[in-house]
């Protein structure tokens, strides 16, 4: 058969994998067919062409003043204005209007269009305010407001700093997402922010993953909170189940299968990689997908020594409320965090909550109490733990949501919800505590009612470029080649709450 004179020499056949790569596996006879099945079925093998650009070193770009994060997402949409930013002016115009209130009418301030991209239909107008539902009190050195829900993290006001000026632009639950990835649902993903940590650093412990997920969800779109988009699944978080028996997925050994004969297997195919890493020597991806099957086999050992809570004191239990009914499941969630942290794991996003747990459309005055009581002393008793073991001089926690909540009763074409508040993309509050933060620090503000974030306002990307900043990492020097980044999806680091 003649050659096609227009075929380029170089070019790969049907443009997957070219001929000397396709030579070489056949030449490795079982070797390349056991490897290159693998990366076939990951889609790792590919031409020169499309090789990625060498990764990171795995060293900061500064000095860092964190080495882990710990991310703690409470879904559905907390009330800012019951929690961490009290707003006595409900109180006082209940039941008005915001017209009726004689201030600023917040729907006509040109920030509520600035910061609007609508997804769901603007009905819900909210139109007459809503008083607090839960009395505040004031603690610590600085005389940190905090509602009354929270007795338990008040006592830790000196160590966490409140950001009360977030924002963000979708008013539907996507806002989670784009907590992670910081992109509105109708525009392109991102990566999230673990996995950006992950690419930018190198690891801390080889037998451990270093970016995590604990939490059990029912809602398979919380897949997103924790994937890498296209810098690939080796950067993705790695989800772990609090079940000694078996904390990962696929990670139990086959029936009749002995730790000695599984050791073998693992070691025949070490070798199979080191010849195929031989072959495609500047294969970035396949040296990452390599090292992925290698933890594999090292993450069924260490995970469950991780993970195995049963190590604890009785007096550990139950400071993070482990005995108790109402707190056991989410005080073993934060252990397990701070146990994977000391152990080198880089990033844990701790899911503290069910999906959409806190969307308060009804009822919020018993739901929010109800939530509050399930996370309250397991988060103090996270923050306590970290800083009589030493860890707030290396692990960072935030703990955030989706957005905030209406100051006014949620109205749905012109009916009133009794009792619940709406969506509020335009204001809430996140915390910050331990490594290279400053406690008792309050930071931002919003206005008289708790709508527009007003002072020192904060998009959702200003949390990563802390974080990522907090870890020595500068977001413009992790840019891949070929995918385009807004100035907005870096962020600014919020050096006001950076001691």
């Amino acid at each position: 058969m003649t050659r096609n004179p227009r075929r380029p020499r170089s070019g790969p056949p049907c443009g997957r994998i070219h001929r000397r790569a396709f030579l070489a596996d056949v030449g490795l006879g079982f070797t390349g067919m056991a490897l290159g099945a693998l990366l076939h079925r990951d889609g790792i093998v590919r031409g020169d062409e499309t090789r990625s650009s060498p990764l990171p070193d795995g060293r900061p770009h500064f000095p860092p003043k964190a080495r882990s994060i710990i991310w703690i997402f409470l879904s559905g949409g907390v009330s800012h204005i019951e929690t961490w930013d009290p707003k006595p002016a409900l109180n006082r115009f209940a039941g008005k209007t915001y017209d009726q209130t004689k201030l600023p009418n917040p729907f006509r301030s040109p920030l509520f269009r600035e910061r609007s991209r609508a997804v769901v239909g603007e009905d819900r107008t909210h139109a007459q305010i809503f008083p607090l539902q839960v009395g505040f009190r004031k603690y610590g050195q600085a005389g940190v407001e905090i509602s009354d829900w929270w007795p338990h993290l008040a006592s830790c006001v000196d160590d966490i700093a409140f950001v009360r000026s977030m924002y963000t632009t979708d008013n539907d639950h996507a806002a989670e997402f784009q907590m992670h990835h910081g992109r509105h649902k109708l525009d392109e993903k991102q990566p999230v922010i673990g996995s950006w940590i992950h690419y930018g650093l190198g690891t801390l412990n080889e037998d451990l993953p270093q970016f995590v997920f604990l939490g059990q969800y029912k809602d398979t779109r919380v897949k997103e909170d924790f994937a890498a988009d296209y810098l690939g699944p080796q950067y993705s978080g790695v989800e772990l189940a609090l079940d000694p028996a078996n904390p990962l997925p696929f990670g139990t050994r086959a029936g009749g299968v002995t730790a000695e004969e599984q050791a073998g297997e693992f070691q025949l195919i070490h070798q199979w990689n080191r010849l195929a890493a031989v072959e495609y020597p500047d294969d970035d991806q396949l040296r990452a997908r390599i090292k992925a099957y290698e933890l594999a086999f090292r993450m069924q050992r260490s995970v469950p020594e991780a993970l195995n809570l049963a190590e604890e004191s009785p007096e550990v239990e139950r400071l993070y409320g482990i005995d108790r009914d109402a707190t056991a499941i989410y005080g073993r969630r934060l252990l397990a965090a701070r146990r994977l942290v000391e152990r080198g794991v880089r990033f844990v996003l701790v899911y503290l909550s069910d999906y959409g747990e806190w969307d308060s459309h009804t009822q919020l005055r018993e739901l929010h109490a109800r939530s509050c009581a399930r996370v309250d002393l397991p988060i103090a008793g996270l923050l306590r733990d970290l800083k009589r073991r030493g860890l707030t001089e290396e692990v960072s926690v935030v703990c955030c949501t989706e957005f905030g909540r209406t100051p006014g009763l949620e109205t749905r074409n012109t009916i009133a919800v009794p009792t619940g508040r709406d969506h509020h993309p335009h204001a809430f509050t996140v915390w910050f505590a331990g490594a290279g933060i400053r406690g008792g620090t309050v930071h931002g503000a919003t206005d008289e009612l708790g709508f527009h974030a007003i002072e020192h306002p904060h998009y959702v990307t200003d949390i990563h470029a802390t974080l990522l900043h907090l870890m020595g990492l500068d977001p413009h020097r992790l840019d891949v080649p070929g995918r385009k980044r807004l100035e907005i999806d870096y962020g600014r680091p919020i050096r006001e709450i950076m001691a």
